[in-house]
């Protein structure tokens, strides 16, 4: 579970990057050629010269590794212990004695080096919302008052009012999951979710949100719909139950990372579709998963 090897030097965790970053040839991170020659070493980093721009680099140039306070031994274990066990960045900065903010602009800048989920969905498919509290950190508010805490407001909730919604889509033909936050629950983010489908139609399940009504005049989806406010949660293979298990997925991810900033949900959410890939996988293989998909 737990790739120990990987940790206990840095030039294990150099000739890791190297592995991974350079499978398929050495090239120039500059001018993407592969005319490059060995040209000693930086600390223990092997170093390149590009024959065509004449710039050296090492392994860790243009990486999220690049001019970094930290070792890649405490790269990776950080990495390795937010994705595997959900650890937070609190936890993390006890194990390690690095500062709090040092980590979290670490962890935000590997999540931020992932690509987001590409959905290409075939359905049919369930489609849900879900709202979580998260305001703006101190910096960010700009002399703006701070979340009201302790006081809630009936209904939904919106972005502004810092309860910001997520939408969770389970594709059924696909068995694939995706958790998006979102600005707003209208018609054209809901539309914009679902834009790309192979099928002439999609049919779409979802529960009796108003947003949802103006698929029913769309030619393009197939919309069914059961109404958990009448007490009704399951109509033949009208469900969203499967929406339902993602939303509980999302809470418990979110969990151990209290006061995350609204602003940056989705860089939370990258990683946690990220950690799903690698959630079976040995911890050697998953370590080497996650720096691939940061590279």
């Amino acid at each position: 579970m737990f790739p120990v090897d990987r940790f206990v030097s840095e030039s294990a965790a150099a000739d890791l990057l190297q592995q991974v970053r350079w499978r398929d040839g050495v090239y120039c991170p500059r001018c993407r050629s592969d005319r490059t020659v060995k040209n000693g070493s930086y600390r223990v980093f092997q170093r390149y010269l590009c024959k065509d721009c004449g710039r050296t680099f090492n392994d860790k140039t243009g990486t999220i590794f690049a001019h970094s306070k930290l070792s890649l031994t405490e790269w990776y274990f950080t990495i390795y212990v937010f994705l595997r066990f959900n650890t937070s960045i609190r936890q993390i900065e006890a194990e390690l004695d690095v500062s709090y903010r040092t980590l979290r602009e670490r962890v935000e800048r590997f999540a931020r080096a992932l690509d987001a989920p590409s959905m290409q969905l075939s359905g049919p498919v369930e489609i849900d919302e879900l709202y979580v509290s998260a305001g703006v950190k101190a910096r960010e508010r700009d002399g703006h008052e701070s979340r009201s805490r302790g006081l809630s407001t009936r209904g939904r909730g919106s972005f502004e009012q810092d309860k910001a919604p997520i939408f969770t889509i389970v594709d059924r033909g696909s068995n694939q999951g995706y958790i998006v936050p979102a600005k707003s629950t209208d018609e054209s983010t809901i539309r914009l979710l679902l834009e790309d489908y192979e099928e002439e139609s999609l049919t779409v399940y979802t529960d009796g949100f108003r947003a949802y009504d103006p698929l029913e005049d769309d030619d393009s989806y197939d919309r069914e719909y059961v109404v958990h406010g009448d007490g009704e949660y399951v109509d033949g293979d009208v469900h969203v139950n499967g929406c339902e298990s993602h939303a509980s997925l999302a809470r418990r991810w979110l969990s151990p990372h209290r006061g995350i900033s609204k602003t940056r949900l989705t860089l939370y959410f990258r990683a946690l579709h990220l950690r799903r890939d690698i959630y079976r996988k040995p911890g050697d293989e998953a370590l080497k998963h996650a720096l691939d998909a940061a590279l």
